[in-house]
């Protein structure tokens, strides 16, 4: 699924998922360069993130996967 990962004006990240109208702040990353790592949302949502260079300017739209309640 397309999902915008951008930083509000706080600092944080958020993602955004234009196909369910849905924003939600990422509360956990595996990796601290987010990239290549699963986030989790505040909805409790986990996606895997494709692996990008640490350097990549955000806003950004990538391809990430959904993962579901019993994946890893």
């Amino acid at each position: 699924m397309k999902v915008m990962i951008r930083r509000n004006k706080a600092g944080g990240l958020s993602a955004y998922i234009a196909k369910k109208d849905l924003e939600e702040p990422i509360v956990e990353v595996e990796k601290l360069e987010l990239w290549g790592g699963l986030v989790k949302l505040a909805n409790g949502w986990r996606l895997a993130l494709p692996a990008m260079d640490a350097s990549t300017v955000l806003p950004i739209t990538v391809e990430a996967r959904k993962l579901g309640e019993m994946e890893i």
